[in-house]
């Protein structure tokens, strides 16, 4: 492997030291249209082979902007294929690094061709290996399908480009109205990257990405032995119900949470934690942000969002297809009402609701807050397949508030009448130990408690078995 491109050092910090053997060195492009013939195309502007990240063996290509600005023809696609048939054969995760013009114009057929046979591997082995793109320079046109195929993408915050279409291919846009091809715009708008930062840390952060996941969907050797506290109580988990995000890292071994799709819609957290030295997926409703400084910086409705479903959605199905339980924070009281949300909450809502009731894998709920109405339904309830419901004390399930309820069932009395039927209704119907006395709730803890009780229910639940009846796939 050539030691001076930047390819090449990309992979070299990727990986272990010294774990990275090559294949494909010799290989260059066939074509000879348009004088390639008197072009050097070494590596065939891809530099392909295996190594290892802390002990587990992946798979990388990485392409050479300096080859033809590493545009993807004939004998390149030809490599990337051949890595995945041999990732496929073995159950270890691929990973890109991405940089190049897109298609190579010279090998037209071939090379279309070529990107069809990446796109149909790429779709063999989803659910079966893992696999993760890093986007450092132009990835534009067709070629922005291969990130957008994998199950996770990092992005270069200032150089990197992920487009179909450039901005001022689009009617009546430039870059400087809508620069759609930015980091910032496929991070916070589309959702498509899970990941911005400078190439270093993306490098980093794909290695605690790689130790945090299982090799295959069958063989999962992303265990670790748990030398932190597993009763170890947390007296500020009360105070956390607004901004999850902190809640899970305090919840998680060693506080470590890997947060997916972090800039996207900021209501729904994704992200993995380790419980006991295993990983686990985490779906939490969320109504605030706060800044390293711990004030709160953003604020939301706890309500199910369009983007919020379908991030959560997405997420849990991954977990499913890799066999990683999944733990959900419920604090939500209904859906987000505006024009706009409703050309597709019902759809989102009814993916979001398919991607808990069909997941196979042990699932575990903290009703942490609200849980009102068919929007709690569909937050991993006990209705569609919770396997245990825990809740904290001030938890509130039910149809809806007690005082709304209240105004609808006194309409037209006094207000001492209808703060006499809210406190009723809130007793019989809203109330926690409602909930659990018709078995809806199968524990009420102490929020500081969270950790050790999370921590027996994923436990109890390790060898958990589920028959579903026969069918290919689902149609939601």
């Amino acid at each position: 492997m050539s030691t001076t491109s930047q390819a090449s050092q990309r992979i070299a910090a990727l990986l272990d030291e010294n774990s990275f053997v090559e294949i494909g060195a010799r290989i260059t492009a066939r074509a000879t249209d348009f004088n390639l013939k008197q072009t050097e195309t070494p590596s065939d502007g891809v530099i392909t082979g295996y190594g290892v990240i802390n002990g587990n063996l992946v798979y990388v290509y990485s392409q050479d902007a300096s080859v033809l600005g590493g545009s993807v023809g004939e004998m390149h696609a030809k490599k990337i294929v051949n890595l995945y048939q041999l990732a496929l054969k073995t159950g270890a995760p691929v990973i890109g690094l991405i940089e190049s013009a897109g298609l190579r114009l010279q090998e037209a057929t071939d090379a279309l061709n070529g990107f069809g046979e990446i796109y149909r591997k790429q779709v063999e082995a989803s659910g079966v290996v893992p696999q993760i793109t890093a986007v450092f320079g132009t990835c534009g046109g067709g070629l922005a399908l291969i990130p957008t195929l994998t199950d996770f993408t990092f992005m270069e915050g200032k150089n990197g480009k992920l487009f179909v279409n450039s901005a001022n291919a689009l009617e009546g846009n430039t870059a400087d109205k809508c620069n759609n091809a930015s980091a910032a715009f496929q991070s916070e708008e589309s959702g498509i990257v899970d990941v911005v930062a400078d190439e270093a840390d993306i490098l980093t952060k794909i290695r605690d990405l790689v130790t945090m996941l299982p090799a295959n969907n069958e063989d999962d050797a992303s265990y670790e032995e748990c030398t932190d506290d597993l009763n170890r109580a947390s007296a500020d988990l009360a105070n956390c119900v607004g901004d999850t995000s902190i809640a899970l890292s305090e919840i998680s071994d060693h506080h470590v949470f890997f947060e997916i799709k972090e800039n996207y819609a900021k209501e729904m957290v994704t992200g993995f934690i380790k419980l006991n030295g295993v990983t686990v997926g985490a779906v939490a409703n969320r109504t605030e942000v706060c800044d390293e400084e711990g004030n709160v910086a953003e604020k939301f409705d706890a309500v199910l969002t369009v983007k919020g479903c379908e991030k959560a959605a997405d997420f849990i199905t991954f977990c499913d297809a890799f066999e990683i339980p999944v733990l959900s924070l419920t604090n939500v009281k209904g859906y987000e009402a505006t024009i706009c949300s409703e050309k597709g909450i019902a759809k989102v809502a009814a993916k979001l609701t398919a991607a808990f009731a069909g997941a196979t894998v042990p699932k575990v709920n903290v009703i942490i807050g609200k849980a009102y109405g068919s929007a709690y339904v569909a937050m991993n309830s006990k209705a569609i397949g919770a396997d245990i419901t825990i809740a904290w004390p001030d938890a509130e399930i039910g149809m809806m508030d007690a005082k709304l309820a209240a105004r609808i069932l006194c309409d037209g009395q006094g207000a001492e009448a209808i703060d006499a039927c809210a406190a009723e209704y809130e007793k019989l119907q809203t109330s926690v130990e409602s909930a659990a006395g018709r078995g809806y709730v199968d524990e009420i803890i102490e929020a500081a408690d969270s950790r050790k009780y999370i921590i027996g229910a994923f436990e109890m639940l390790f060898t958990k078995r589920e028959d579903r009846p026969a069918k290919k796939h689902g149609t939601v």
